[in-house]
């Protein structure tokens, strides 16, 4: 298989994985007229279709004689399993995560689904190996602040919208709305993408545990299996709207599908790249901090994206801007944080 054997080929494929796994979600916000629940089946054909066109080309190429098929036989059955696990737990997350985008944007869900996912790995590392304390807690706490400022920041943003629309007399209701679904669901989806990584880790340990292709494979597996599954679920019972049809599915038109499918491409290549960074620990001693920061600058990338490019929180007022920017500025100094405690343990006394 091929693996970047320099620190600049190491450094590319870490900024890479930063950004796809940032900007897949744009695709969807491309073509909005499009169900995020009919979007998200093109998206799991898109990223299982790459998955096998990554592993029959970069992870059989390389001057190791490695190949995929070599790994999948040195593996063992259970890894298998744990991988597939892997990637149904991530697509249930997943799934949240986009209807969490639905109905609040970018800006709002990722920031908040990250946040949690973070904080529930912050805590399992307090148990699992030395780090500072105060760095953890601290950095966590930031997040979570990120996460209630975006959150007031959008029902303020609600509010002004709900007023101009009764100024021009297009709503008949008075009554100031509560814009904080899309942060219960980010919450959620937090949950259950803070609960995979464990999985993941399981199914990649040991001697015999998969390779990074290998692992696409069976993680992408299954999440294209259960996308089949819970797209049902998704469609019957939608968090905003009437139930979708299937024949909308049909009726939705080639640019929106292409759209989806390059969506999971790209997500795809994002998790490709991060799992294949990690083969790379050596080229990066020293160099840890910069590392987590680049693994986990997911949801800053993400939010750009809604703020700049698609302008979710347009027609707020100085007060909902100012405290966008202050979401990004607690969010990126929690990363910060978190990523100086594994360096900066105390001694023991």
């Amino acid at each position: 298989m091929i693996l970047p054997q320099t620190y600049g080929a190491a450094l590319f494929v870490l900024i890479l994985g930063l950004l796809c796994l940032g900007s897949w979600a744009s695709f969807y916000k491309a073509g909005a007229k499009f169900r995020y629940e009919l979007f998200y089946v093109d998206f799991a054909i898109g990223a299982i279709v790459l998955a096998v066109v990554y592993t029959f080309t970069f992870g059989n190429l390389g001057f190791d004689g490695f190949s995929f098929l070599d790994d999948l036989r040195n593996s063992g059955k259970r890894e298998w399993v744990y991988g597939i696990v892997a990637g149904i737990v991530f697509n249930l997350g997943n799934m949240v995560l986009m209807s969490s985008v639905s109905v609040s944007g970018m800006a709002v869900a990722f920031p908040t689904a990250f946040a949690v996912a973070l904080t529930l790995s912050t805590v399992a590392a307090i148990f699992s190996g030395p780090a500072n304390l105060t760095l953890l807690l601290s950095g966590c706490a930031l997040l979570i602040l990120a996460v209630i400022v975006d959150a007031i920041a959008f029902n303020m943003l609600g509010v002004l919208r709900h007023e101009l629309l009764a100024r021009a007399g297009k709503t008949k209701s008075t009554r100031r709305p509560a814009n904080f679904k899309g942060v219960l669901l980010g919450i959620v989806s937090g949950l259950l993408l803070g609960a995979y990584l464990p999985l993941v880790d399981k199914a990649r340990e040991g001697d015999v545990g998969l390779g990074p292709f290998s692992l696409a494979v069976m993680f992408t597996l299954g999440l294209f299996l259960s996308t089949l599954v819970f797209s049902i679920f998704f469609i019957n019972l939608p968090v905003e709207g009437e139930p979708a049809e299937i024949g909308d599915y049909l009726r939705a038109g080639l640019k929106n599908h292409v759209k989806g499918i390059l969506a999971g491409a790209v997500w795809c290549t994002g998790a490709l790249a991060i799992w294949v960074s990690t083969l790379t620990a050596e080229l990066f001693r020293d160099k840890e901090s910069m590392v987590f920061l680049l693994n986990q600058g997911v949801p800053v990338v993400a939010a750009l994206w809604g703020l700049l490019v698609w302008r979710e929180f347009r027609g707020g007022d100085m007060r909902v801007k100012t405290m966008s920017v202050l979401m990004l500025a607690l969010f990126v100094g929690g990363l910060a944080l978190l990523s100086l405690a594994p360096v900066h343990v105390p001694k023991p006394t």
